[in-house]
């Protein structure tokens, strides 16, 4: 049998290469996915260990908030008055302070340099270069307070050089420095898209307002010291709210963070893959069936022979066996090109990663063998019983048709199985619980191939009616041909149903998320602007001092309203508390009160929660909830009122005046909203921008336009999404071509009749290509629905996260519908092709 297994399989070689290319690609993108992965994981803690390899141990302030102890962790300066103390421990050879804080440079067009989500960082440089994770490129350390130095990355992408005067957003209006030096971030030239400033330290202490303090203090030991004594020494001189860790805990908890953040798209990327696989899958399922059915009399001529079943069973899973590890060993090899692919892919949308060695280690490989194999081997399992059960007098016979499932057996189990699928994705969505709503939308999917078939000859009949007008006999043809076996029909077109499922599931919750974007931000705000500063995600970062005094000295402007956030504590989780001055909440800012009344709450120095967290947390008015600030320590709130979700308040809202009590005073807004006297008009909107002209890293928008801001981001993770569908979707063509080859080389002699009697070879490729058409749509029309109702329900379990309006993009949606039939016509180009050359005397030999 292992003979005969391999003669088969390289007796057709083309159907062996079409058939395998659906899990190379899924394989592919798995081995990719990982790779990339693994790589930025090895270069992130290979790039942090070179930067604190000379340092020993780091002092600094004790995390805020226990839940939240490693990088990133909210942190009080220490004073450098005790530098004298740690230099006398014995042991300790170099003790020198830093600070950070946020610093955004001014590109020589006058607009803000933007990172696109990435820190802007602005810090110190170390003197000694031991310490330094800033080794110089060229020019030489700032030693006056106005030079600064500039990451190589940011110079070379905004054409700073050595000697250039540039011009930096600290926390007022832009200062103009003198670029002396280019610097490295250890050995990469930019710190995952961040930007970096780094001046001398008394400069960085003035600049971040942090006089006579440190952020940290880097120490390097004497050669031969015994590290743990020092360490010893150096916590016993240390105050209160300070802590001592080596520099390798360091190295670990920053590589541990930014690895925790990408790590989001690496799960995104895994799980396109697997969709991808998944889809390859039904593919191979209907190759195999198609096979099966091509190739009765051969397995018949095997069991008269003396082949048992189990030898059937097994040649045929062999088959499998053997294309599932040839496929996952190409992927494997293309998958290391495919890492290359998604970094060039996520950097075209925003999303910077550093260069690095790739790295191919033997996990991935094993995941990538099993995938690949698995999927292949799993989806023959079905065809392969049914070879089974052909039996040996099939051997005697001209043909023999495969046998139907019953209608009732076929309703029965497709039931049973969609109502597993919703009850899983409705548990799954309303806990929320994304494993299970990845299991119920699995399920539901394999429901409706089971159940296509019920429907594919109707529908087939409908579809293919305009053709059969437009093109005659050939669409006749073509239309009977796709009616002739539903199950085949809807076989072939369940992979692209599968496809098109999920991107109409996006494009519905993409559109609902835009829509309720809209109304959320209306229903939250009253402000006829609202001035916003680009993230910077260091402590401190926000809007410019003097900015809002400048605003409101502008002809029109009658109210600016402030809104300030930090983080805060609540029971054992750390969240985001943002304030607003009650006065505001009648000019500027929107709360829907389901309960209490937010202006005097706020006055009293009470909570404002929304209601989701209300729901969440057990709580009512009046409750009294332990809370802590990193300034002032453990304290309690009292829940003065429940609001509906507010886009722009978030989930927890406290007066100015209890605010500002509780967090540092240099404490910079996060936005300023204006009331004005003439509304949103373009001499208004010219005004506020030339009084705010000497803060060009400022925003300024009507509400229309943070609107469309916020929904252009949406659209831009939405290309991002339909990008990695695109795979998918290109596997579940390769299936449609690879049915229609397998069809024309099953029907040689009935299409080698019709060119006998007069049919035409464009007649003839005519004829396959409305096949291809009515499978498209079929796959295509049925996936839509499935996917539109998916997504009506994904957004509609979202309703209390914000996604309070449901929409359907129509437009969109009739789009992809005619994407479908246009590239199934692509797809039946070559099948097409190769049915009109076919010899028509040995078509008709053919037996």
């Amino acid at each position: 049998m292992w003979r005969i297994t391999v003669k088969g399989l390289l007796a057709h070689k083309l159907r062996l290469a079409l058939t395998s290319l659906a899990i190379v690609l899924g394989v592919t993108f798995v081995t990719g996915t990982l790779v990339l992965t693994d790589t930025l994981h090895n270069t992130f803690t290979s790039l942090f260990g070179q930067v604190y390899q000379n340092v020993d141990y780091q002092i600094r302030g004790t995390a805020a908030f226990s839940s939240n102890a490693a990088a990133g962790a909210v942190r009080k300066p220490i004073s450098e008055s005790i530098l004298p103390a740690i230099l006398a421990v014995p042991g300790v050879a170099v003790a020198e302070g830093g600070v950070t804080g946020s610093a955004q440079f001014i590109a020589a067009n006058g607009k803000a340099v933007t990172t696109g989500g990435a820190p802007m960082i602005g810090m110190s440089f170390a003197a000694d270069q031991r310490l330094s994770s800033l080794p110089l490129v060229s020019g030489k350390p700032p030693s006056t307070s106005t030079q600064v130095e500039v990451d190589e990355g940011t110079a070379r992408k905004y054409h700073f050089s050595v000697g250039d005067n540039v011009r930096i957003v600290l926390s007022g209006s832009p200062q103009t420095f003198t670029l002396c030096g280019i610097v490295r971030f250890g050995t990469a030239d930019n710190l995952a898209g961040a930007t970096i400033a780094a001046f001398d330290l008394p400069t960085a202490q003035q600049l971040f307002h942090k006089p006579g303090q440190f952020d940290i203090i880097d120490v390097i030991t004497t050669p031969g010291a015994d590290k743990t004594a020092v360490a010893r020494g150096i916590a016993k001189v240390l105050p209160a709210g300070a802590e001592v860790v080596s520099g390798q805990t360091v190295a670990g908890e920053e590589s541990s963070a930014i690895n925790q953040s990408l790590g989001l798209f690496s799960t995104a990327l895994i799980v396109f893959a697997l969709i991808s696989l998944f889809v390859g899958g039904f593919t191979i399922f209907n190759t195999f069936s198609i096979t099966i059915g091509q190739r009765t009399r051969e397995l018949a001529l095997l069991r008269i022979v003396g082949a048992s079943r189990r030898q059937v069973f097994g040649s045929v899973l062999l088959e499998a066996l053997l294309l599932g590890i040839v496929a996952s060993l190409v992927g494997l090899g293309l998958g290391v090109l495919m890492a290359n692919g998604l970094t060039q892919l996520l950097n075209a949308f925003g999303i910077t990663l550093p260069p690095g060695s790739l790295v191919f280690k033997s996990s991935t490989v094993l995941a990538a063998l099993s995938v690949g194999v698995g999927v292949t081997v799993i989806s023959a399992i079905s065809p392969a019983w049914r070879a089974v059960k052909i039996p040996p007098m099939a051997a005697l016979t001209t043909h023999q048709g495969r046998r139907e499932h019953s209608l009732a057996r076929r309703l029965i189990t497709g039931g049973v199985i969609s109502a597993a699928g919703i009850i899983l994705l409705a548990i799954g969505l309303s806990q929320p619980a994304i494993q299970l709503v990845g299991l119920g939308a699995v399920a539901i999917f394999i429901a409706v191939g089971i159940l296509a078939p019920v429907i594919a000859r109707p529908v087939s009949s409908v579809l293919g009616r305009p053709l059969a007008q437009i093109l005659g006999v050939s669409g006749r043809l073509g239309r009977e041909n796709s009616m002739r076996s539903p199950r085949r029909t809807a076989q072939t077109s369940a992979a692209l149903m599968v496809g098109l499922a999920l991107v109409s599931t996006m494009a519905v919750f993409a559109a609902s998320l835009s829509k309720s974007t809209a109304s959320t931000v209306n229903e939250a705000v009253s402000a006829d602007y609202i001035i916003t500063a680009a993230a910077t995600s260091v402590p401190g970062g926000g809007l410019s001092v003097g900015a809002t005094d400048a605003v409101a000295k502008v002809p029109g402007v009658s109210r600016v309203s402030n809104i300030y956030s930090g983080q805060f504590k609540i029971r054992q989780s750390v969240a985001v508390l943002r304030s607003v001055a009650s006065s505001d909440l009648s000019s500027a800012v929107i709360l829907q009160m389901s309960a209490g009344v937010a202006a005097k709450s706020l006055a009293d120095g009470g909570l404002l929660i929304d209601t989701t967290t209300a729901n969440s947390q057990h709580l009512v008015v009046g409750s009294v909830v332990p809370v802590t600030f990193a300034e002032t320590g453990p304290t309690t709130m009292r829940i003065g009122g429940i609001f509906k979700p507010n886009a722009l308040l978030g989930s927890y809202v406290a007066g100015s005046g209890f605010f500002h009590t509780h967090f540092a005073p240099n404490t910079l807004p996060g936005a300023a909203l204006l009331t004005t006297s003439t509304g949103a008009t373009a001499p208004t909107t010219a005004s506020i921008k030339a009084g705010l002209k000497s803060y060009p890293n400022l925003t300024v928008q009507t509400r229309a336009e943070y609107v469309k801001a916020a929904q252009a981001q949406v659209n831009q993770l939405l290309g991002l999404v339909y990008a990695l569908l695109a795979l998918a979707i290109l596997i579940a063509l390769i299936g449609i071509a690879n049915t229609l080859i397998l069809s024309v080389y099953e029907r040689t002699r009935e299409i080698g009749l019709l060119r006998a009697v007069g049919m035409r070879r464009r007649q003839v490729r005519a004829m396959i290509g409305s096949e291809a058409v009515i499978l498209s749509v079929f796959g295509a029309l049925i996936g839509i629905v499935v996917g539109t109702g998916l997504g009506a329900a994904l957004a509609s379990s979202l309703k209390q996260q914000g996604i309070t309006d449901i929409a359907v993009p129509f437009t969109s949606l009739v789009v992809f519908l005619v994407l479908a039939a246009l590239l199934g016509l692509g797809a039946a180009s070559w099948p097409a092709r190769r049915a009109a050359r076919l010899n028509v005397i040995e078509a008709i030999a053919t037996e």
